[in-house]
């Protein structure tokens, strides 16, 4: 068999196949690299953007937006609009953890007056942490998002 320019190609070719597909089939395989989704849910979730863009908005139109703080303890603090009896809040604020999803994790709204703090016991460590509140006062919806960090002072 003659080696020419055509052949070496191929051969090149065949080498850097392998040579990709040694690492993909690492990266499945291996449980050090994390192949986590960002949601389970993640179409039902895309189905929904027009009524998430809606709530949203009813949030930004409000007169005293809701508040998200980090007290000293490093617990985080949501205060919603003293104008609104508390009683008739309903709602879940959903807590998300970009660097692992196995801390993610849903708290019910259920409130004693204005304010609710979420202990840094669910909260583990500093680090970065995505909030969603999903809230309903009187038959309107409103959703607030914010991020924080819980080695910051400052609310992003």
């Amino acid at each position: 068999m003659k080696f020419n320019f055509g052949t070496g190609i191929v051969i090149a070719m065949g080498i850097f196949m392998i040579f990709i597909l040694q690492y993909v089939i690492r990266v499945q395989l291996d449980s050090k690299y994390d192949n986590q989704l960002v949601t389970e849910n993640y179409y039902q979730q895309e189905i929904e953007v027009d009524g998430k863009a809606e709530r949203e908005l009813n949030a930004k139109k409000l007169k005293t937006p809701l508040k998200l703080s980090i007290t000293d303890d490093k617990e985080i603090l949501v205060v919603f609009p003293k104008e609104f009896d508390y009683s008739n809040i309903k709602g879940k604020i959903s807590l998300y953890r970009p660097s692992d999803q196995t801390l993610d994790f849903d708290i019910p709204i259920s409130l004693s007056s204005s304010n609710l703090l979420i202990p840094n016991t669910k909260l583990g460590s500093g680090g970065r942490w995505d909030i969603s509140i999903e809230w309903e006062y009187k038959g309107t919806s409103y959703r607030n998002l914010g991020s924080l960090n819980l080695n910051d002072k400052v609310v992003k």
